[in-house]
């Protein structure tokens, strides 16, 4: 069994997750797949939980919350939402491992630090084996293969980050970890009639915008 864990840095949910996905990977292999989540609500035409007054603070209370329940270190960065480009493109330039993924979210998320530029991401950048962190971020192939992900997982009916995408399963948030671990135990879980109606429920009323 393979599967993809498609997050962005912005997200602290894919911060969150990591610890489990870490657990996940003994039991089966995962690609890390970062995708730029702006992109993604774009191609949605949705908002992001933190440009919604309101959910924005619920939001980051949710986030905190949720680390003190794992009893994960959870620091903020500077501001937020953030301009999460170059530190996906870092991870990147640095070979999408498990390595560079968790260098980047520890300089973001475990100590809240910036990482909107190349200057902001010069520690993790060295801690990665790239000195030149300016001109790693900005190689065409780099990007292309930014724009390629994040193409690719529109394609397999992502909307959010976290997800992660195992056969032809989806599974979107931080919220939805035991519903994961129960599926990894029970992969029948979703086969019965109820779960199948349920992809076909027909709309009782649709919203004019």
């Amino acid at each position: 069994m393979r599967g993809n864990w498609y997050f962005d840095f912005i997200s602290p949910f894919s911060y969150l997750q990591l610890a489990k996905v870490r657990e996940w990977r003994a039991r089966f292999e995962i690609t890390p797949v970062p995708i730029v989540f702006g992109a993604v609500l774009k191609h949605q035409g949705n908002l992001g939980p933190a440009e919604i007054a309101g959910k924005r603070a619920f939001t980051y209370r949710f986030a905190r919350w949720q680390a003190e329940q794992a009893g994960i270190r959870l620091r903020f960065p500077p501001a937020h939402p953030f301009n999460s480009i170059a530190a996906l493109r870092l991870c990147l330039a640095a070979g999408t491992n498990w390595a560079s993924v968790e260098a980047i979210f520890q300089h973001l998320w475990y100590d809240g630090r910036a990482g909107t530029n190349a200057a902001e991401l010069a520690d993790p950048g060295r801690a990665l084996g790239i000195e030149n962190v300016e001109n790693a971020i900005n190689t065409a192939e780099v990007k292309a293969q930014l724009r390629d992900n994040t193409d690719a997982a529109i394609a397999a009916g992502v909307f959010g980050v976290p997800t992660l995408h195992v056969g032809d399963e989806l599974f979107w948030g931080n919220d939805a970890t035991p519903m994961i671990e129960d599926w990894l135990a029970h992969p029948d879980r979703f086969a019965n009639a109820e779960y199948q109606r349920l992809l076909e429920l027909p709309f009782g009323v649709e919203r004019r915008v």
